[in-house]
């Protein structure tokens, strides 16, 4: 890349960083919760806001019955192209679903106030920012005049809070976009370049109801799923003694997140059903994890007579790892992000699960970077007032928008 284009691209981004703040506060301003899931008024908001940036925006609604399946209500995928020349696709990811706000905020979670140069607001960090971020990046590669090599695709989508299946999945299933390289949303500070996996599983324990008066006459469900909780964690405990190689991952996680059960306060419970997020890491296989838990769980189970039990798949995210040709990402944004963040940016993985791995397992070579700080503690994210620091947006614009240059440059 010419010193001209850095210039240019430079330039151009700092003429536009109030239309850019007031793009993102848009985004922000307009809830996309999921659940429920109801997001295709989002998705058409977005196309909007970037036809009036110049773009050409495709919409892919998601058929209906796809999108019930994926627990949701309604799904639009947004695809912009910006083809310069004869050369590799590269596709820009972010989504526009967020988590519920839940309680505890001191601002409005669709207010997008802005305090201190500090942006507040759901999903202003996870992951809306990087729709502001990868579209400026590419007005600011078209500003600059550059004889490119290529494409940049921008996909915009709606359900990586509940796994990704209609979103990069579905787009990548559908043929509809065939890119060379990815990035997905992520921080300005570190180049994700691996995660973990995540199996989400539904376990149901059956038992017989009875009357309280006779609780001998029933069996008790919740007292075996009581027992079969108590096993599952202490096998939680063992998991510390398997650690990743990658820094920032750690090491596998088990959590309990939902239970519910019984009839009424005078009935044996006959029923109890529970959920589990077990965190793989990268050097797991997804697989085998899945029918180790679920084996440790009918073992559990049969040590109780007349008790029977389900287990259920409810999700399964393989982990994110490193595959050939992401180096060359890697070391596009390294070149920039170090000086213009003002420290080194490398290579990371860490501990959650995102839609890079829905590129990364197609064979494309991916990694997650964009706006935002260090952690995603840091960011607030998916807790009460999750923040965007504004000059972390305006540098990892920079930051794409160089790295892209470097990747297309002819």
């Amino acid at each position: 890349m010419s010193s001209t284009t850095a210039r240019a691209i430079e330039d151009y981004l700092a003429k536009q960083r109030d239309g850019q703040t007031r793009f993102l506060a848009e985004l922000v301003k307009l809830p996309s919760d999921n659940p429920p899931g109801d997001c295709a008024a989002h998705a058409e908001r977005t196309a909007a806001l970037l036809t009036g940036l110049g773009f050409t925006v495709e919409r892919h609604p998601v058929p209906g019955d796809a999108v019930r399946a994926n627990g949701m209500t309604s799904a639009t995928n947004l695809i912009v192209r910006e083809r310069f020349g004869p050369g590799p696709t590269i596709a820009l990811n972010a989504h526009g679903d967020v988590v519920p706000p839940g309680l505890g905020w001191t601002t409005d979670p669709y207010g997008a106030e802005i305090r201190d140069g500090i942006m507040y607001g759901r999903g202003v960090a996870v992951s809306k920012s990087d729709i502001a971020t990868y579209a400026y990046a590419l007005l600011a590669l078209k500003a600059s005049g550059a004889r490119l090599a290529g494409a940049v695709e921008l996909h915009f989508t709606y359900d990586e809070e509940v796994g990704g299946s209609v979103g990069p999945a579905w787009i990548l299933a559908q043929g509809l976009s065939h890119p060379d390289f990815a990035f997905s949303a992520g921080f300005a500070y570190g180049i994700t370049t691996a995660h973990n996996g995540c199996l989400h599983l539904e376990v149901e324990i059956v038992g017989q109801s009875a009357h309280a008066a006779r609780p001998d006459t029933g069996i008790d469900a919740l007292e075996a799923a009581t027992a079969v909780l108590h096993d599952l964690y202490a096998i939680r405990k063992t998991y510390a003694a398997t650690r990743s190689a990658v820094e920032g991952i750690g090491t596998p996680t088990l959590t309990v997140g939902l239970i519910a059960g019984g009839i009424n306060t005078n009935v044996v419970p006959d029923k109890v059903t529970f959920r589990i997020d077990r965190r793989i890491i990268p050097e797991e296989n997804a697989a085998e994890a899945e029918a180790t838990l679920t084996r440790q769980i009918r073992e559990s189970v049969a040590k109780w007579p007349g008790v029977t039990c389900t287990v259920r798949r409810l999700l399964l995210a393989v982990p994110f790892v490193p595959i050939p040709g992401q180096e060359k990402l890697v070391a596009a944004i390294a070149r920039h992000a170090t000086p213009i963040m003002g420290e080194e940016v490398k290579p990371h993985g860490v501990p959650i699960y995102t839609d890079a791995r829905l590129y990364s397992t197609a064979g494309i070579p991916t990694v997650l970077y964009g706006a935002g700080p260090h952690t995603l503690l840091e960011a607030n994210g998916h807790r009460a007032d999750e923040k965007l620091v504004l000059d972390d947006l305006y540098k990892a614009t920079r930051v794409v928008a160089l790295a892209l240059a470097d990747l297309l440059g002819s």
